[in-house]
């Protein structure tokens, strides 16, 4: 069946619109919290985990959940702001039926979100998602009093995740070389981030590390990495890194402040990995990653594969291949043999335990590595799904790609998150990209505002 709830990363809205509001978090909580427990097969109660990010709208959505979870008869434990992944992974540690992150992950303050992790630390698949939203139709009826479901705060979860991410690096090697910027967007990473690396050895710089639950994401953070370079080059910093607001996604910087993206990112992983001869037998980026990444890549010697944008869609190409490193140009890197999600503090330890057993520098390893001309514009638009439907503009995307044949392609899909148009145009020559993607947004606009 179709969803009308679920999009490609949960439930995601401005705060008091339909979606994004107590009364419907409260029927969320309850609906999931059935679909849960009859799914529950074990001999304890069924718990869910709930974390969050920094947004003021947390407290609102994480209550409101908490009581539909208690009214269906399952137990919550109550994590506090914390990066998304490490929900993933105390899912799993804490057996628990399901994880629940109340994010809106790079989107700014006034947005929020609700996703689920299942209880092995992965997206829910689609066929419990349509469970949830047929359970979303029906009356909530509360179970007897004896079986409602009780709230617990877990006062070490953020240590613990410490802990765990410490434990991705190489026990052999540490960072006690290596000044490193970090900019945590005002988010969900602001107090694990520059834990985990200081206690790795390195001399940390923090910034946006103030959430004051209107900040998270404001001209910081992964979205907006210009304070993340500048702060490099004053300090003379070996690396900069930078999360979104729920630590899922990952940029960083090299010690001259020039940006590495998602590609980026896998391509130093890639070389790591092979560097210490570790099984690598693929890569999966997506429609979005740059052909100059692909070819690369496969200059290693290691297979490439491509997936809609979306970390499900990478996950579920990884799944398909059995391999274990996939990831977005926005910085959504996944490590399978690590986490069962995306996770930008993992994916950052793995670019440095890269620098470290190699030796070499950020620019040393991407010396071969050459990236075609690309540039990627926005659109804001009343209806995405109106404008991708337009047959002129499909016929246009197939016009134009047919026109630069193996010398670019042109990419326009609709945002899954936002009421945006994002539009994408590569080419072997930037006076191509240019021209082609001024066409391809004066179109849209007209469309927009004929």
């Amino acid at each position: 069946m179709s969803k009308h709830y679920f999009g490609t990363d949960g439930i995601r809205g401005k705060v008091g619109d339909s979606l994004i509001t107590p009364e419907f978090a409260l029927k969320l909580g309850y609906a999931a919290g059935c679909v849960f427990q009859s799914h529950w097969n074990k001999s304890t109660k069924p718990k869910v985990l709930i974390g969050k990010d920094t947004r003021i709208s947390g407290y609102l959505i994480e209550s409101a959940l908490e009581s539909g979870f208690a009214a269906a008869g399952v137990d919550v434990a109550l994590l506090g702001p914390i990066p998304t992944p490490a929900i993933a992974y105390l899912t799993r540690t804490f057996h628990a039926c399901a994880g629940v992150v109340v994010s809106a992950s790079h989107n700014p303050y006034y947005d929020n979100g609700i996703k689920f992790f299942s209880e092995h630390g992965r997206k829910l698949d689609d066929d419990l998602e349509a469970q949830i939203e047929l359970q979303l139709e029906k009356p909530i009826v509360v179970v007897d009093s004896a079986a409602i479901g009780k709230a617990k705060r877990v006062e070490d979860a953020k240590g613990r995740y410490i802990e765990f991410c410490k434990s991705t690096l190489s026990s052999r090697l540490d960072l006690s070389h290596l000044t490193i910027v970090l900019d945590c967007a005002n988010g969900a990473t602001y107090q694990v981030a520059p834990s985990v690396f200081r206690e790795l050895g390195a001399q940390v710089i923090p910034l946006s590390v103030d959430p004051n639950g209107l900040n998270i994401n404001e001209n910081c953070g992964s979205t907006s990495p210009n304070q993340l370079s500048a702060h490099v080059r004053q300090h003379q910093a070996n690396v900069g890194i930078a999360f979104d607001g729920d630590g899922d996604r990952v940029i960083m910087v090299d010690g001259q402040g020039n940006l590495l993206d998602g590609d980026a990112i896998l391509y130093l992983i890639a070389v790591g990995r092979q560097y210490q001869q570790q099984p690598i037998e693929g890569v999966v980026g997506t429609v979005m990653t740059n052909i100059g990444t692909e070819n690369a890549i496969k200059a290693l010697g290691i297979a490439f594969a491509r997936a809609n944008v979306g970390d499900r869609h990478v996950m579920e190409t990884l799944v398909a291949n059995g391999w274990q490193l996939g990831g977005e140009s926005s910085g959504h890197i996944i490590c399978l043999d690590k986490l069962t999600t995306g996770d930008g503090i993992i994916a950052a330890l793995q670019v440095l335990e890269t620098l470290l057993i190699t030796g070499k520098t950020i620019n040393q390893l991407l010396a071969n590595y050459q990236l075609y001309p690309l540039k990627l514009e926005n659109i804001a638009v009343k209806d995405k799904h109106r404008i991708m439907s337009d047959k002129t503009l499909q016929q246009t995307i197939t016009d134009t790609n047919q026109q630069l044949g193996n010398e670019g392609r042109v990419l326009i899909r609709a945002s899954g998150t936002e009421e945006k148009i994002r539009v994408m145009v590569e080419a072997t020559q930037e006076k191509t990209v240019t021209e082609t993607l001024a066409v391809l947004v004066n179109q849209i606009k007209r469309m927009e505002n004929p």
